[in-house]
C-alpha cells in the first residue's frame, strides 16, 4: 500500500493568524498623501455611509466635504476596496499546506481466502518548504493591490476637486449670463418702444433685439453646462435622489496671493505616486516568482506517507512510503520562462511609468504657469480698464454725450469680461488639480484664498 501521511504539526503551523485589514492600509497610505481635514475611515456599513453623507450635505457642500462623500460613497471605489478582499484571499491561502490524501484499499481472494486492507496517509513535502516563498510573493501582490487602489482613489479626489471648481466657475457664469440677459432685454424693450415712436432707427431697433435673442441662447446653454457638471460631481460622489439636489456653500475662490513652489515636483512625484509603487511592487512579486519557480524547476514532488496494511492471513505490516517524482520530461522550462519574460515585462513598465509620471508633472506645471498667467492678466489689466471703460461711459451718459445704448453696452463688456475671468480663474484652479493628480499626493499650502466676487 502506497500511504501519502500528513503530520498534522505542519498543517496547524500553516493556519494563518489574524492579518491586518487591507481597507485600513489603503487608507492610511491615502490620509498620508492626501492629508484630509478629517482621517478617512473606510465604513463597510451602507446605514452609517448613507448618515455620514446626509450629515455631510445638511449644510451645503464645499470642496472637503465633497471629497469626504467621494471616498465613503464612490461606488467604484467601494468596489475597488471590496476587490482587495481577493488578493487577502490569495495570501492566506498561499500560507496553507496541500491535504493529506487518506487512502483504503481492500483485496478480495478469488478462492475466498480473506481480505486484506491496507491504509494509507501521505503528504507532499515540496509545497512545505516553499510555503514562506509563495506568502511573500503573495504579500507583495497584496501590497500592489492596495497601492492600486490607493492611487485610484487620490485620483478620484483629484477629479473631485477638477470637477467641483468647474462647477463652481459655471455656476458663476450662469449668473452672470443671466445679468447679460436681462440687461439685453432691457436694452430690446427700451429699443423697441423707442423705435415704435419713431426716436430711432430699425437698424438699432434690431440690434438691440439680436443682441437680447443671443444673450437668451448663452443664458441656455450656460444652464446646460451647469447641469452636465452638476452631474459628473454627483456621479463621483455617488448621490442619488433627494441627495442629488445639493447646494454650493461657496463660489470660486480667488488666485492665490503666491504660488507654491513649483521645483523639483518631479522627484515629488516618483517618490510618492502610489500607482509608481503599485508597479514597483508587482514587479517584486512576479521576480520573486520567477526565482521560485527556477529553484525549484528540478526539485522533484516528494510524497512522504504511512503505509499500514494487514493481509488475507491476518499479518500487519506498518513502515514509511516514499515516492519521488521522476523529471524526465517536464522541467518546468515554460512556466519558468514565462514568469521570467513577465518579471522583465513589469520591470520595463516601472520605468516606463516613472518616465511618464516626470512628464506629466512638467506638463501640468507648465500649464498651471499658464492659466495663473492668463488668469492675473484679467484681474490686473483687463477687468481694471473694464471698469475705467464704464466709469467713463456712466460719466459720459450723465453728461449727455453718449446715448444709452452705449452705455448698455459698456456695461455687457464689463460683465462679459468678468465671465472671461471666471472662465480663467477655472483654468486656473482645474489646472491646479491636474497637477496634485500628477504628484499623487496634495500640494501644501498655507495660503488662504477668497471668494471671487463680481
Amino acid at each position: 500500500m502506497n500511504v501519502r501521511v500528513s503530520i498534522f504539526v505542519w498543517a496547524v503551523a500553516a493556519l494563518p493568524g489574524a492579518a491586518q485589514s487591507p481597507e485600513a492600509q489603503v487608507a492610511k497610505q491615502v490620509n498620508a498623501v492626501a492629508q484630509p481635514p478629517e482621517p478617512w475611515k473606510p465604513d463597510t456599513a451602507q446605514d452609517q455611509v448613507q448618515a455620514k453623507v446626509h450629515a455631510l450635505l445638511k449644510d451645503g457642500l464645499n470642496l472637503d466635504r465633497a471629497r469626504a462623500i467621494a471616498l465613503l460613497n464612490n461606488p467604484d471605489l467601494r468596489s475597488r476596496m471590496d476587490g482587495l478582499g481577493v488578493a487577502q484571499a490569495d495570501l492566506v491561502q498561499a500560507g496553507l499546506l496541500t491535504n493529506p490524501v487518506l487512502g483504503v484499499g481492500f483485496g478480495f481472494s478469488r478462492n475466498g481466502g480473506g481480505t486484506s486492507t491496507e491504509f494509507s496517509l501521505v503528504q507532499e513535502l515540496v509545497n512545505l518548504f516553499t510555503r514562506g516563498r509563495r506568502k511573500q510573493v503573495a504579500s507583495l501582490q497584496l501590497e500592489a493591490d492596495q497601492a492600486e487602489v490607493a492611487s485610484s482613489a487620490l485620483d478620484l479626489l483629484a477629479s473631485v476637486e477638477s470637477t467641483y471648481r468647474t462647477v463652481q466657475a459655471d455656476q458663476g457664469m450662469r449668473d452672470l449670463d443671466a445679468t447679460l440677459l436681462d440687461s439685453a432685454e432691457t436694452s430690446a424693450e427700451l429699443a423697441r418702444r423707442q423705435f415704435e415712436a419713431g426716436n430711432i432707427s430699425e437698424l438699432t431697433y434690431q440690434t438691440q433685439a439680436s443682441f437680447s435673442e443671443q444673450a437668451r441662447l448663452d443664458l441656455a446653454r450656460a444652464e446646460t453646462k451647469l447641469v452636465e457638471s452638476r452631474e459628473a460631481l454627483t456621479r463621483l460622489l455617488g448621490l442619488w435622489g433627494a441627495d442629488t439636489d445639493w447646494k454650493l456653500q461657496d463660489g470660486l475662490p480667488e488666485l492665490p496671493h503666491e504660488e507654491l513652489p513649483l521645483d523639483r515636483l518631479e522627484s515629488l512625484a516618483v517618490s510618492q505616486r502610489l500607482d509608481l509603487r503599485a508597479a514597483q511592487s508587482q514587479a517584486k512579486a512576479l521576480l520573486e516568482a520567477a526565482k521560485l519557480a527556477r529553484g525549484t524547476r528540478f526539485t522533484p514532488i516528494v510524497d512522504l506517507g504511512l503505509r499500514a496494511d494487514k493481509d488475507a492471513e491476518g499479518t500487519r505490516t506498518l513502515g514509511p512510503t516514499l515516492g519521488v517524482e521522476l523529471p524526465l520530461f517536464d522541467h518546468g522550462q515554460g512556466r519558468v520562462g514565462r514568469l521570467e519574460a513577465l518579471a522583465r515585462q513589469a520591470d520595463d513598465r516601472v520605468t516606463a511609468q516613472a518616465v511618464d509620471i516626470r512628464s506629466e508633472v512638467r506638463q501640468a506645471r507648465e500649464r498651471l504657469r499658464a492659466a495663473r498667467a492668463v488668469a492675473e492678466q484679467y484681474r490686473d489689466a483687463i477687468l481694471p480698464r473694464r471698469e475705467r471703460v464704464m466709469k467713463l461711459a456712466q460719466d459720459s451718459y450723465n453728461g449727455m454725450l453718449l446715448g444709452v445704448y452705449d452705455l448698455i453696452l459698456a456695461k455687457q463688456a464689463q460683465v462679459a469680461a468678468y465671465r472671461d475671468y471666471l472662465d480663467a480663474m477655472r483654468g486656473y484652479w482645474t489646472a491646479r488639480a491636474e497637477l496634485v493628480r500628477a504628484l499623487g499626493g496634495a500640494l501644501p499650502s498655507d495660503t488662504q484664498t477668497q471668494e471671487v466676487k463680481p
